[in-house]
């Protein structure tokens, strides 16, 4: 796809690859990166299993991937990107809390996290900024995250949650989103006992009594994270 309005060529441009489920989205990015005259988009999916055919094919030299994707979740996308193209960096846009999922996006492998309602321009400036070299994160994540290292512990749980595991998570979003047993053994790749033990795992952790309390509290988290 061809921006409307190209950069003037002044050199090589970095190129992006744009990894999100909504192709809204995706468009809306595509349009402002190709406006700079440093980076350029060569390509957009929104898929996973795309996404890593995307990568091998254009060779980018960073990829901005959603936690959200159409086949499995940004984080396991992240770590695959890690395992195949170490040297790639990964710069997180999503609308997902960044104190529960910051964390998680860094320690599976991505230099940044930005959240999707930030203005545009912090977005083009995140990416730069990873492409320099350095870690990408919000004043606020970046001040929390420091005073985890000065404090030595970590910070105080905003949320029972951030107790799961990224697999755990994941579960709990997919049974948020009404996804039943077999459909998330299905998208997962496990057995629907393998599911049955996360889902146990899970209200253990988050205290809750019942799969229809369950239920419920993973469709309230789902929720929130889409609100604006």
């Amino acid at each position: 796809m061809i921006d409307e309005e190209p950069s003037p060529d002044t050199g090589p441009r970095a190129k992006i690859l744009i990894v999100d489920d909504h192709p809204v989205v995706r468009e809306g990015l595509l349009r402002r990166i190709n406006r700079q005259p440093d980076l350029v988009v060569c390509g957009e999916v929104g898929a996973a299993a795309e996404a890593m055919k995307a990568i091998a094919a254009g060779r980018p030299d960073l990829a901005i991937v959603d936690l959200t994707l159409q086949d499995k979740s940004g984080l396991e996308l992240i770590k695959d990107i890690q395992t195949r193209y170490p040297r790639l960096p990964v710069l997180v846009l999503s609308m997902h809390d960044e104190k529960v999922y910051a964390p998680r996006a860094l320690r599976a492998g991505a230099r940044g996290y930005i959240m999707k309602q930030e203005a545009p321009e912090h977005v083009i400036e995140a990416v730069r900024r990873v492409l320099g070299g350095q870690v990408y994160l919000s004043e606020k994540m970046a001040a929390r995250l420091l005073g985890t290292f000065v404090a030595g512990r970590p910070p105080a749980a905003a949320s029972p949650v951030e107790s799961l595991s990224d697999r755990e998570l994941e579960v709990f979003e997919l049974i948020g989103s009404g996804l039943g047993s077999r459909q998330i053994a299905e998208r997962l790749h496990v057995s629907i006992k393998t599911v049955g033990a996360y889902k146990l795992r899970i209200k253990e952790k988050l205290q809750l009594e019942s799969a229809a309390e369950l239920t419920q509290q993973a469709f309230l988290w789902v929720h929130k994270q889409a609100a604006p």
